[in-house]
């Protein structure tokens, strides 16, 4: 085994492309999509890929809920997590990250990245040492290699001018895998069901666009000649086949018969294979069906939008969030501000603003146990504080057992 291969297998990459120059230096490129649609096995780009109902859903679903939260500067205090709005970095995490692009443009798009290609890049632009913009990069253009020093090389074409620079210059978001150079393609390592996928609803196209009748058989009594089969096949096809032809009347001679070869409407949509593929897709975003609309089974998550929301921000949610915080704590917050405790957080209290019924049940519990103050929760519903709100309450019966006194028994003997 060489070189090459050992490191494939060393770093789980079998089937990216690994790159040995004469200098020494290792190359690992993304899995690159090939030109157009792609089939079962081949590779599928990202725009065919999206022009499937169920991965355009997933990919809306978490790029659009992740860029939705907002995203802080923190620092924990005596008081509490106190929100650094002062601070440079949160301008660009929290509201406009770049001229062009607001705050849930760019973090969409890096969900998205992340989803579809495994890995997120965006040009960090420093002025005097303090960051003062963040601009994506497509990962279909980027190539990520280790120089021979130890450091990574990003190496990408930008509107015709390659530019070249090290991770001191990016921030790099990887999803999963785990590898220094990238996260896994899943674009790449779900190939399969996206061509399975596209290929059964290529199959429903044609069989609708063929009236749901697509074949039958013209019987001959006898062999035909050359030239009578290409008429048969060519003329006849063309002249009697498709939804327009439809009740079309078939003009036969020569003893030819016509013996239709039918299918059910349910066979014809191909429901099953269809619904099967939507939860293949689900299982590589790990997207509950139920969320992108496919409702044929029920959801083990329990009842009610607050225990989905829970479900959905636990298992499917949280470890993408984390990647992305981690990412921008390592590669952005200096040491300064790491001595200093500042750290840099989603807000996913935002996900339960749509459940009155569940927020206001969070809110009771935690002002009933003194862990909440009534200014604390009208800050969080955006009201005004009230005068007295800052005392934490308790109820009064919620005493210890040694403090209860029993009631004297009156008019005993």
């Amino acid at each position: 085994m060489g070189v090459v291969e050992r490191f494939k297998s060393l770093i789980g990459l079998a089937g990216t492309s690994v790159v040995v120059p004469s200098g020494g230096n290792i190359t690992v490129n993304n899995a690159r999509a090939t030109d157009g649609d792609g089939g079962v096995g081949r590779a599928v780009p990202a725009a065919s890929a999206l022009g499937l109902s169920a991965v355009w859903a997933c990919v809306n679903l978490l790029a659009g809920t992740i860029a939705s939260l907002p995203f802080q500067v923190q620092k924990r205090g005596a008081s509490g997590v106190e929100v650094l709005k002062g601070h440079p970095l949160h301008r660009l995490l929290h509201e406009s990250p770049n001229y062009d692009q607001t705050a849930l443009d760019f973090w969409e798009f890096i969900a998205a990245s992340l989803e579809l290609w495994g890995n997120a890049y965006a040009v960090v632009t420093r002025d005097a040492g303090r960051i003062v913009a963040i601009h994506p990069v497509s990962p279909e253009l980027m190539e990520v290699r280790r120089r021979t020093d130890g450091e990574l090389e990003y190496r990408w074409v930008d509107h015709g001018k390659q530019r070249v620079v090290t991770d001191r210059e990016i921030l790099h978001v990887r999803g999963f895998g785990g590898d220094p150079l990238g996260g896994l393609s899943t674009l790449h390592h779900a190939r399969g069901v996206f061509g399975l996928a596209r290929a059964v609803d290529r199959t429903a196209a044609a069989t609708f666009k063929n009236g749901m009748q697509p074949s039958g058989a013209l019987v001959f009594p006898e062999w035909l000649s050359q030239e009578n089969r290409m008429l048969a096949e060519t003329r006849m096809t063309e002249k009697y086949m498709g939804a327009m032809n439809t009740g079309r009347p078939l003009i036969l001679e020569g003893g030819t018969t016509w013996t239709p070869l039918t299918i059910k409407p349910e066979d014809a949509q191909m429901l099953e294979s269809r619904g099967f593929s939507v939860e293949e897709i689900c299982r590589f975003f790990g997207v509950p069906p139920f969320m992108v609309g496919h409702t044929e089974k029920t959801t083990s998550w329990g009842s009610g939008i607050e225990q989905q929301t829970l479900g959905f921000q636990k298992f499917t949610l949280r470890r993408r969030l984390k990647r992305i915080e981690q990412a921008v704590a390592k590669q952005l917050l200096t040491d300064a501000d790491r001595a200093q405790g500042i750290k840099v957080q989603f807000n996913i209290e935002g996900l339960l603003r749509g459940d009155s019924a569940g927020r206001a049940s969070y809110y009771q519990t935690m002002t009933q146990i003194g862990a909440m103050t009534i200014n604390e929760v009208r800050a969080l519903e955006g009201l005004p504080p009230v005068p007295g709100g800052d005392l934490p309450r308790m109820q009064s019966q919620n005493v210890p057992i040694s403090q209860s006194q029993e009631p004297e028994n009156e008019g005993s003997a």
